[in-house]
């Protein structure tokens, strides 16, 4: 017996506890995988081998807890085999499972390191050649959207009498109470997100119903100075079950002429579903799709990697997709520190995607915990530690042995 054999041993052992002892040392960094140490043999052409090397260090990808974190930028992938794409400044590209990223004072998503979130910006779908580019939050104003549909229903009370005056509206000369049976406000919005207040006031006629045996109502619709509204009035026709036979769906058109600066609106009016019972007058739905400029109040990550800004106005839109890598050998990437990888030729070229499916999806408000099992690496511990014990004996053995020879 040599020397050799132990002092491979010894080698190994203490590269297997070095490899032990960094799963330990991050059994709390997000996003690490642990690695256990490879062993091989070693013989040159002797039956009688001349030790072990290190035959590799593997990493296991298995996937670790999922922890919420409380940080809308945290993000875990679930469920999945994917890794988020990151680029430095330089244009490196690396790969982490790591999702504790940060924005950055000029709207750059990035890791705690400073490498970029890659992603597909807001209204760019990927594929058909379309590169990944860091993503970027803008605080820039949601832009205002003028009103050009209003939905509502109301509820009409059939048991309400003719009013008995007609109705008229001008400036300064607001209608009256016996000019009408209901009224309510309808907030719209003009293209500079100008919110305006449109009166609806409703009035039984008391002329022949254009359906027999129904009854007919007036819709009237002013400005908050009391001009009448393009489009108006509407007649509302019911029939004597108390159901809307017209206008129909998308017949009438509401419009306002240009003012400060805004454009004219046209604001198409649908009104199914208003009904005339025995009830009393109410507004069962009313909506529009403008609203007025907002500003960034925050941001979230949905599951496929949409990120979805939060605006003041009480309105939200999509600001980016965050994009994902997949690799045939996960096994073959290169371990670069800081929780990230690169790619080899080992590992194969990227597949990018979004999530969804094989690369997982998503969660914000949540971080994946290192996969490192604590009790199973305490345990290794001890074997590795036997293992280089038993190892020197062989050279103390060995060293017994000399000393015998010298003393004969």
């Amino acid at each position: 017996m040599g020397f050799g054999q132990g002092v491979s041993g010894l080698n190994a052992a203490a590269s297997n506890l070095d490899v032990i002892g960094n799963n330990i040392a991050n059994a709390n960094t997000v996003g690490y995988k642990q690695s256990a140490a490879q062993f091989a043999d070693v013989y040159a052409g002797t039956k009688i081998g001349l030790g072990v090397r290190v035959n590799s260090v593997v990493q296991s990808f298995n996937q670790g807890n999922i922890e919420a974190s409380g940080r809308s930028l945290d993000v875990a992938i679930t469920n999945g085999n994917g890794f988020f794409r990151l680029t430095s400044p330089e244009g490196a590209v690396y790969y982490s499972r790591n999702g504790q990223f940060q924005r950055q004072e000029d709207g750059r998503i990035t890791n705690m390191q400073g490498l970029q979130v890659t992603g597909y910006p807001a209204g760019v779908a990927g594929g058909a050649g379309v590169q990944p580019q860091p993503l970027v939050i803008s605080n820039a104003q949601m832009e205002p959207r003028a009103t050009s549909s209003i939905t509502a229903k109301f509820q009409l009370d059939s048991r309400a009498t003719v009013p008995t005056q007609a109705f008229a509206s001008a400036p300064g000369v607001p209608p009256t109470s016996n000019m009408f049976n209901y009224s309510t406000a309808i907030n719209v919005y003009d293209s500079l997100g100008n919110k305006q207040q449109l009166m609806a006031y409703f009035a039984k006629s008391g002329a022949a119903p254009t359906v027999p045996g129904g009854t007919d109502w007036q819709m009237y619709v002013t400005d908050v100075n009391g001009n009448a509204v393009g489009g108006a009035p509407v007649t509302l026709s019911f029939d004597n079950a108390g159901a809307l036979q017209a206008p129909g769906a998308g017949a009438v058109t509401l419009t306002q002429p240009a003012a400060n600066g805004a454009q004219a609106m046209a604001m198409r009016l649908d009104l199914t579903g208003t009904t005339q019972f025995g009830a009393d007058n109410d507004v069962k739905q009313l909506s529009q799709n403008g609203y007025t400029s907002g500003s960034l109040l925050g941001f979230s990550v949905n599951g496929d990697g949409t990120i979805t800004g939060s605006y003041s106005n009480e309105q939200t839109k999509p600001l980016g997709q965050i994009v994902m890598a997949a690799f045939g050998n996960v096994e073959g990437l290169k371990p670069e520190g800081d929780n990230v990888w690169s790619a080899t030729g080992a590992s194969g070229q990227p597949l990018v995607g979004v999530a969804g499916g094989s690369m997982g999806t998503l969660r914000s408000n949540a971080v994946e915990a290192s996969n490192v099992d604590l009790s199973g690496q305490l345990v290794n511990l001890i074997v590795a530690q036997r293992n280089y014990q038993a190892n020197a004996q062989t050279i103390k053995a060995q060293d017994t042995v000399m000393q015998t020879l010298v003393n004969l």
